[in-house]
């Protein structure tokens, strides 16, 4: 197999490849020889056909089926021999097949190089969080409002399954410090995350970020759709949608590269736990201070 790689820019190259002799002639054999068990050719039991008659009528079909199974086991075999980060689907052009001979040329888009440093020892300032009496007071006044209620009583605290208002209390408690937990976890992970990517500047794969757009498009109608917006007026305003999405789906392509980036560098495999796993990394290995 003959490879030629052109980089085209930092985030897309051109794959030339040509392959020849026993393994194009032995997939066209392998092609021809189930076919020759399932083909059903007048005049001719199963099986039974000559060569040159499978020949004469399913010729284009064999063709047809070579490149289907060839095409991609050859593209997978270079893109593995040359080490190329590819991150979206390839566009195959310019396919030559005979008996003998494959050529083809595959334009992908790659993950363009980052140079991501000090991503350890990054300083987190972790803020102590505790929930106040006036907090859960309010909680309790929301939920007097929200069944209308002029006072809440050992038995409607009961109805909500705990046996009196100081246990109930107790698990309001516990769900505000959830939330509020869960929030510096995310305060943490965005500050780490944005200190990382400060003053890295490179060029974000296209077609990539249309995948990203286009996911986070459709969630967004979605939504709109469950709250009962009509499917025209949905459509109406696709372009306004999009238009309003691009800014977030280009921050999450930047951070997913970024990501990957430092995945590479740590020897982190790149699937879908990866982001998790470089994110415990980066947490393990920061400068943590705490505060109150």
């Amino acid at each position: 197999m003959k490879t030629e790689v052109k980089k085209l820019d930092s985030t897309k190259c051109e794959i030339n490849v040509a392959v020849s002799g026993e393994l194009v002639k032995n997939k066209f054999e392998a092609v021809f020889s189930q076919l020759s068990k399932e083909a059903k050719v007048p005049g001719f039991r199963p099986g039974k056909a000559p060569r040159d008659v499978l020949e004469k009528h399913y010729a284009c079909a064999v063709h047809e089926q070579v490149l289907k199974e060839l095409v991609p086991d050859v593209y997978n075999k270079a893109i593995e021999e040359q080490k190329i980060d590819v991150i979206e689907l390839p566009q195959i052009t310019e396919v030559k097949l005979d008996r003998s001979n494959l050529s083809f040329k595959a334009t992908v888009e790659i993950s363009p190089e980052i140079a991501v440093k000090n991503y350890k020892n990054q300083k987190i300032n972790f803020k102590t969080v505790s929930v106040s009496n006036d907090e859960i007071k309010r909680q309790i006044d929301s939920l007097k409002e929200s069944r209308n209620l002029a006072s809440i009583d050992d038995k409607f605290c009961r109805s909500l399954g705990y046996p009196d208002l100081a246990n109930l209390e107790k698990a309001i408690e516990r769900q505000i410090l959830i939330t509020k937990e869960n929030q510096e976890r995310a305060r943490i992970e965005n500050e780490l995350l944005e200190n990382i990517m400060k003053g890295l500047d490179f060029k974000l794969p296209q077609g990539l970020l249309d995948r990203q757009a286009q996911d986070m498009l459709r969630k967004a109608k979605v939504d709109l759709a469950m709250k009962g917006m009509p499917r025209d007026k949905i459509d109406e305003q696709e372009n306004t949608l999009l238009e309003n999405i691009l800014p977030e789906a280009k921050k999450q392509v930047k951070i997913y590269l970024v990501l990957s980036q430092i995945a590479k560098n740590e020897n982190i495999a790149i699937d879908d736990h990866m982001p998790a796993k470089v994110m415990e990394l980066l947490l393990k290995e920061a400068d943590w201070q705490i505060s109150s």
